[in-house]
């Protein structure tokens, strides 16, 4: 029985680490100079076709911002980059099954307890794509995935850690020859 309970502890502890985290991948163009890179713009036509509410690009936009300033980038007029945003969310479906004891007498099955429970989570993508301005090529694309939040402090809070997860990938490392 201690086993099975500490089996349960540990997938448990496990499953809310994996809702926590924030999946991050990043892919870019191994010819950009990045170096030369110091201002942006957003992409206008690119952030209104994002599927989410105002309020929620407005977050994602503010907290842009301030990672972009931390990395010494300023917003232009005539900018070097333009940054635009893409989001998908979908529901993540987790089962739990809780076997339980049972107790009963004589060959055969037994009878005892337990249940089976479907608990959906929604879960979002937020890609940030980077383009040169003056070429209109897509140069750089972070993408971030993880569980949302609907509560409305948490949800701020969750938006800025998806945005800083993405952009410490920005600008890439790329190998000196």
């Amino acid at each position: 029985i201690m086993k099975i309970l500490k089996l349960f502890i540990t997938l448990s502890f496990l499953s809310l680490a994996s809702c926590t985290s924030v999946r991050v991948n990043a892919d870019y163009d191994k010819k950009a100079n990045f170096e030369s890179y110091k201002t942006y713009a957003y992409f206008k036509s690119g952030i209104d076709q994002a599927e989410i509410s105002d309020l929620d690009k407005k977050r994602i936009l503010y907290a842009i911002d301030d990672v972009m300033a931390t990395k010494g980038f300023a917003k232009s007029e005539t900018p070097d980059l333009l940054i635009s945003i893409f989001t998908k969310e979908r529901e993540v479906v987790d089962a739990y099954q809780n076997y339980g004891f049972g107790w009963g007498w004589g060959w055969g099955p037994g009878w005892g307890m337990g249940y089976s429970r479907a608990i959906t989570t929604p879960e979002g993508t937020l890609f940030i794509d980077i383009i040169d301005a003056k070429t209109k090529e897509l140069i750089w694309q972070g993408q971030g995935t993880g569980y949302l939040s609907s509560n409305t402090d948490k949800k701020e809070e969750r938006i800025k850690e998806f945005v800083s997860k993405i952009l410490e990938q920005y600008p890439p490392q790329q190998l000196k020859k």
